[in-house]
């Protein structure tokens, strides 16, 4: 019974005496070499610039009728797009790639050749505008140009935000501040006061999509793929203890 009460004894001393150390700790690294602190700006917001991609193609044995089907195919899509609300001045072609392709064929003796078949022409057409819901809605509908025999390729819509300077200088304003005050909050709990600001560093900014398990990149991440993203900073502040 007594080795436990002593035993009990010596607990409640090293609790004791490692409670006090971290409070002296705290205290002489906020007194001697300042307080470190980070602090977190985030914000949520909507894309309002749409990016979208999409392109003709068209497959002829000669050059000439093969511009003539993609010429015509391109120019189908164009009205079909101005048609759904998508102005002029939002749209981009361009120039057309020409590839040659070829077909592998056998000989009876088991040798193999290739052989000239024709062109296959592609043209990009991209979409650049400020009607996000619009667009959207388009690139979900451009299927139905299947039905009129043009063979088009799309791709998934990229968002942008066009006010990104000033929402990072939001964010920033808001992580200094969520930093000054925990700053403040250490040397309150240290008995010390805040002295003048050493330094300051920022963090990399990060924009991932809003409930998505995207994680933060070390080198900063931007989501492309969301319309409704959440963008988050860093700052880091050293101050003075008196």
């Amino acid at each position: 019974m007594k080795a436990h009460v002593n035993t009990i004894l010596i607990a409640i001393a090293i609790i004791v005496s490692t409670s006090t150390l971290a409070d002296a700790v705290i205290k002489r690294y906020s007194i001697d070499n300042g307080i470190l602190v980070t602090g977190l700006g985030s914000r949520d917001f909507t894309s309002d610039l749409i990016i979208w991609q999409s392109s003709v193609s068209a497959r002829a044995a000669n050059l000439k009728e093969a511009y003539t089907l993609i010429e015509g195919r391109r120019q189908k899509v164009k009205e079909y797009l101005v048609k759904k609300g998508i102005k002029n001045e939002e749209l981009n072609i361009s120039s057309i790639d020409i590839e040659k392709e070829f077909q592998t064929m056998s000989e009876p003796n088991g040798t193999s050749y290739s052989l000239f078949v024709g062109y296959k022409l592609t043209q990009r057409i991209t979409v650049e505008s400020q009607k996000v819901d619009l667009v959207e809605k388009v690139s979900r509908e451009v299927s139905e140009l299947i039905d009129q025999g043009i063979e088009i390729i799309t791709e998934n819509p990229m968002y942008y935000y066009t006010k990104l300077s000033e929402l990072k200088l939001e964010m920033i304003a808001q992580a200094t501040e969520d930093a000054k005050n925990r700053a403040e909050n250490i040397a309150d709990k240290s008995d010390a006061s805040l002295g003048k600001l050493k330094r300051a560093s920022m963090g990399v900014f990060q924009i991932v999509g809003q409930n998505t398990d995207e994680d933060f990149e070390s080198g900063g991440s931007f989501n492309t793929s969301s319309k409704n993203k959440t963008a988050t900073i860093t700052v880091r502040l050293e101050y003075e203890a008196e």
